[in-house]
Order: C-alpha cells, then structure tokens, then sequence
C-alpha cells in the first residue's frame, strides 16, 4: 500500500508549511508540485528561499518528500539564457529529490520534471521521460507543474492555461499518474475540475485556497482512490474505473482515510 499527499502552490503561505509538516507522517510520501515561492509577495526571494529550506528539511524529518519548481520558483538563468530554479540545487543537497531526479517508491517510479523556460529545457525534461520509460516499474507518476493543455485541471473559468507538449507527452509515453498544480481556480470553477483521466492516464491539480490549509489530493494505491479536500468539501475518484463526470462528492471521509 502507498499513500502519498499532493500539495501545489504553497505560495510561502507558511502556516500551509505547518499544516503539511503535521500531518506528514501519516504518509509514505508528500509531494509538493511546484511554487514553493511567491514572486509577487513583499519578501524578498532570497529570504524566503531561506525560510523554505528550513522548512523542508523539517518537513523531510517526517515523510520522503518529492518536490518540483514552478514558475514563481525560477531565480536565475541557465548557460543558455533560459530561466531556471537554481536554488533546487540546494533542495537536493538535504537529500530532497527534486527537478530532474527520479525515485523508486516501492515498485512505483516518480520522475520530477522541472519548470522550464525553452528548448533546451523542453528537451531536457523529454530526455529525463524518455530515460524513465524504460526503467522497470509497476506504475509511473510524473510530478509535473502545469497541467494538460485542454484538461479541465487547466481551466480557470475563462481560458485553457496548460501545457501542450505535456499533453503530448502523456500520449506518447503513458505514465499512470501526473501531479500537478498552478491553475489555482480550477478545481473551483464551472468546468474546471481537481481530477481528469486522458486515456489510461489519470492527472491530479490539487488547487490553491487561501487560510492555514491548503488544498490537497490524497491518493492511496491499495483503496484505488484519490480524494480532493478543500473548504469547499471533499470528493473523490476510483483509479480503476472511468472518470465519472460530476466527480463523486463526499458527505464523510472514506473508511481507509479513517483507519
């Protein structure tokens, strides 16, 4: 049995830190799917690259943590001129898998794609996928900032902000999870959605709220289920079925999130 919790954009709201620091061991893995940073807040980003380090190192002491950058995370640029999240380097040193490494949970690969900018960044992330496609696994789980292009995880009420060559990629290579996030309204709004299925491949976008509890997918290989939790109420899916539209909503929790 894996249980893993997904959190996104944690945008240095730092009592989401807490919250995800106290109830990290109650899973075998916690993955933060990018924009750990908040580019437009009133701390500077050096400090708040700091802040965030000692909080993932508390945060490692509880759970294997797996982390990728987003856009608010890139603080320099490449050789090439591309913009990058430099300070993962520095995430890796505390023994932190992030952007560009790959683990083994159990018999289940997870690839962490970093934020990137251009081609060679584009083609390093399609080097790292096609490098992990032939690696043996049981099931594969790409940690992935921005969802699909046309996916409902993409929609923010108005306009598809996802990624295209995401959506090609998961055609081409079919991982069995994708963990994604910076489309904050779209588990929210009308057509948006926290959960969608693309062929075999199911893509999770946990969302944004303000408050000290961000919103978060739970995802339990065992009970093949994934739960959405946020203010607004919890609902679910089962991985080994069809995605059911509207998504299942819950008036309780589910008995294996209650053992």
């Amino acid at each position: 049995m894996m249980r893993i919790l997904l959190v996104s954009d944690l945008h240095y709201a730092l009592k989401q830190y807490d919250w995800t620091i106290a109830v990290a061991r109650d899973f075998d893995a916690v993955v933060i799917a990018g924009d750990q940073l908040d580019i437009s807040g009133q701390v500077d980003g050096s400090v708040q690259i700091v802040v965030i380090l000692k909080y993932l190192k508390r945060l490692m002491a509880a759970a294997q943590i797996i982390v990728s950058s987003g856009n608010h995370d890139l603080d320099s640029r490449d050789p090439s001129g591309e913009k990058t999240a430099a300070w993962m380097r520095r995430v890796r040193q505390l023994g932190i898998p992030c952007d560009g490494d790959s683990i083994m949970l159990g018999d289940i690969l997870v690839t962490i794609c970093p934020w990137w900018d251009g081609p060679f960044g584009k083609q390093a992330v399609e080097a790292q996928l096609a490098r992990d496609r032939a690696r043996e696994k049981r099931a594969w789980i790409w940690v992935y900032h921005a969802p699909p292009l046309g996916s409902p995880t993409s929609w923010d009420g108005q306009k598809f902000y996802g990624d295209a060559e995401l959506t090609d990629w998961i055609g081409r290579y079919k991982p069995n999870l994708v963990f994604s996030g910076h489309i904050h309204q779209a588990p929210f709004v009308k057509d948006g959605s926290w959960a969608d299925r693309i062929n075999q491949t199911w893509v999770f976008n946990s969302g944004q709220q303000p408050g000290p509890t961000p919103t978060h997918v739970i995802i339990d290989t065992d009970a093949h289920q994934a739960v959405w939790m946020s203010a607004t109420g919890m609902e679910a899916v089962h991985l080994d079925q069809p995605l059911q539209r509207p998504v299942t909503q819950l008036q309780q929790l589910p008995e294996w999130l209650r053992a």
